[in-house]
């Protein structure tokens, strides 16, 4: 496979669960957590709002969120940005819920590849009019499992903890899903 994963050492986590265990004893060590994180899931809820306003805001609450609850956090052998990821998920879901508006999916080139190769298609602008049709037939959680996978190239394991479901399940499940838009391509291609 062409992806090239965003791997954390198992000693940076190391270091990171210490900064969150500090934090823990004084929300005011936060800050080094927050600093590191800020961009990453801004740039994760930029992608699924397109709106630089309601980025902010959202993160905001999500960096709220997560100081609020820092306590509740344990170290389960993925990075502290997957509870962060899951946070921000959620506060995206629940802003559309409450709006009742779709939201945005927005693909790099580099995904839109990545993906290309896991669906053994070759690479046409037509497939990819057909790739960004697809996507927006899919459910929320499927849609999410794709995004994390592909278009923030998160490991299986880390797909699992955002999403709160076990890396055997977010594997199984995101190829199910490619699976199935592979067929509506294939449909879609011979209908016209």
């Amino acid at each position: 496979m062409s992806m090239s994963k965003k791997s954390v050492s198992v000693e940076h986590m190391q270091e990171e669960w210490l900064e969150v265990q500090a934090a823990q004893r004084d929300p005011a060590r936060f800050r080094p957590l927050y600093n590191r994180y800020y961009e990453p899931i801004f740039r994760f809820i930029f992608r699924r709002t397109n709106q630089e306003e309601l980025t902010a805001d959202i993160c905001s609450q999500v960096f709220l969120k997560a100081l609020q609850r820092i306590n509740s956090y344990s170290y389960k052998g993925v990075p502290f940005s997957a509870w962060l990821y899951r946070i921000a998920s959620n506060e995206v879901a629940q802003h559309y819920r409450a709006t009742q508006k779709n939201r945005v999916v927005s693909m790099e080139e580099s995904s839109f590849t990545d993906m290309i190769d896991e669906l053994d298609e070759q690479d046409t602008e037509g497939l990819r009019q057909q790739l960004l049709a697809t996507l927006d037939t899919l459910k929320e959680g499927d849609l999410q499992l794709i995004e994390l996978r592909f278009f923030e190239q998160r490991s299986f394991r880390e797909v699992a903890e955002i999403t709160g479901i076990t890396e055997n399940n977010a594997k199984v499940r995101t190829y199910r899903i490619l699976e199935r838009m592979k067929k509506k391509i294939a449909n879609s291609s011979r209908e016209n």
